[in-house]
């Protein structure tokens, strides 16, 4: 029923006057393959060290993407003097020694507990418990609410009523400090419950962190996460009164991340007030113990080239195609930075865009985790986003057919930078490499030393960047811009941003 569909799409598309005659003459027919290699192993070579955030190979990537954009022709954002939007950012220490005294009871830094933010301290408080520490005015719900917090220790549940993700869970967790901290408590342990393995949770963050700045002197609050999957921690917790906060803390500096920033102006009077956001991030894991993985002293660096200088190419791809020949509606490409440190330049572009998101119609992203088919590409939310249609034409156009939505079971709607998007109502897919399953040919390169440019098949990044552009440009020309699915999770949100 599928192939019936796209040969009807394709026929159809072919009784448009000139459709045949001139949709392979288009610009994303002519990128070269040799272009795209030279962005590759840039991107993912050893000079940037692993494209981390906040660090000087990130900046590096950033400036390179840039001048990209800048030899392409693109303009800055109308509300940007350059190519780059800044993105405040803390960086944070390792995780130190600390002790939490409860009672009679010693949990142990690292072991039990995590410390999320906070400085050296030793403090003996009050404990009270605020359920999960949020506010929410629209929903009615204030979980402090005639509780009297100052100069207190604040015991916290993980998550909120709504969060059920573990992304979410986690990234609600930074509110519940700022919220604590304004209502002048001195200390906030939160009870991190999810459906993650608690040593992979004391492996990532014990690490060196970072996370957008509030804005301001970096918080020192300490904010601990105790091992919630350990039922006699929290019975322990909920049991006294008063506990000793004990720990060297973790130190703080203040970085600036960039988001790179582009922008293509439509070419129809009425439809280019409008526009389509291209997005992919470019960071990577860094160095070392930044990476998370098994490295030697011969090769230590995590290169990244298919987490995701492979979407970075195919963004700079459809840079230099729609540049040369504009589609109806404007377009506004953002490589993102922080991905990989939780989302963090697709949540501050959200929070400060530099167009009206009400006009923006789609976010077309796109990130993965490598590929185990070329034959194909997948689209994380094909279904759910209104654009089915020109995602396979454009795809069918070089070579390729779509898998949608390939490994449900692993939720990656909600962990790639569309999902920043997708809470503001804004349709919102990822396209990423071709698979099926997560096997272990897909694995093997994944935030691997191994991920390295010499490993990449460029034949099918140039098929790959093609179809992205390619449907990039069918989409910006859509008489009509899509929607979400009826009854997604997000519609609600699209109904909000656009009064529909």
């Amino acid at each position: 029923m599928k192939r019936i569909f796209v040969a009807i799409v394709l026929f159809g598309l072919s009784l448009v006057p000139g459709f045949a005659q001139t949709s392979n003459r288009l610009p994303e027919y002519k990128l070269q393959k040799a272009e795209l290699e030279a962005h590759m192993r840039f991107l993912a070579s050893d000079e940037l060290m692993g494209r981390r955030t906040g660090e000087p190979g990130n900046l590096v990537a950033a400036r390179y993407i840039a001048e990209q954009f800048r030899r392409y022709g693109l303009d800055n954002a109308p509300s940007l003097h350059s190519y780059m939007q800044t993105v405040p950012l803390e960086k944070m220490g390792a995780l130190g020694k600390g002790d939490l005294f409860v009672g009679k009871d010693i949990l142990r830094s690292g072991q039990d507990w995590i410390l999320m933010s906070g400085g050296s301290s030793d403090i003996k408080a009050p404990l009270v418990y605020a359920g999960f520490g949020l506010e929410n005015a629209d929903k009615g719900w204030d979980d402090y609410k005639g509780l009297d917090v100052k100069g207190k220790i604040v015991l916290l549940q993980s998550g909120s009523p709504e969060a059920t993700a573990p992304l979410e869970i986690i990234t609600a967790s930074d509110e519940k400090r700022r919220i604590a901290a304004e209502k002048g408590a001195v200390a906030v342990i939160e009870i991190f419950k999810a459906p993650v393995p608690w040593n992979f949770v004391t492996k990532f963050f014990g690490g060196e962190r970072v996370a957008l700045s509030p804005g301001g002197t970096p918080t020192t609050l300490p904010h601990a996460w105790v091992n919630g999957q350990e039922a006699k921690f929290t019975k322990m917790l909920r049991a006294v009164d008063e506990v000793r906060f004990q720990t060297t803390g973790r130190a703080v500096q203040t970085v600036n991340g960039y988001n790179v920033v582009s922008y293509i102006e439509g070419t129809d009077a009425i439809l280019k007030d409008e526009y389509v956001l291209l997005s992919a991030h470019y960071d990577h894991v860094g160095v070392g113990k930044q990476g998370g993985q098994p490295y030697t002293p011969e090769d230590s660096i995590f290169n990244g080239a298919r987490d995701n200088a492979f979407g970075t190419v195919s963004l700079l791809a459809a840079a230099q195609a729609l540049a040369q020949h504009p589609p109806k509606r404007s377009v506004l490409l953002v490589a993102l930075t922080g991905e990989e440190v939780g989302l963090l330049g697709s949540k501050y572009y959200a929070s400060h865009p530099l167009l009206s998101l009400k006009k923006c119609i789609f976010n077309l992203n796109t990130d993965g985790a490598g590929y185990n088919d070329t034959s194909i590409l997948a689209v994380i939310g094909l279904d759910r986003t209104g654009a089915r249609a020109e995602i396979e034409t454009a795809s069918k156009a070089f070579g390729l057919d779509v898998v949608a939505d390939p490994a449900p079971e692993q939720g990656l709607f909600d962990r790639s930078d569309n999902v920043s998007f997708a809470k503001m109502g804004i349709p919102a897919p990822t396209i990423t490499p071709g698979f099926r399953t997560f096997d272990a040919e897909l694995m093997k390169n994944y935030h691997q030393v191994s991920d390295n440019p010499e490993t990449i098949d460029f034949s099918y990044l140039l098929k790959f960047s093609q179809a992205y552009a390619y449907a990039a440009r069918l989409i910006a020309d859509r008489s009509q811009a899509p929607q979400w699915s009826k009854g997604d999770k997000y519609e609600e949100a699209a109904k909000a941003l656009y009064g529909r």
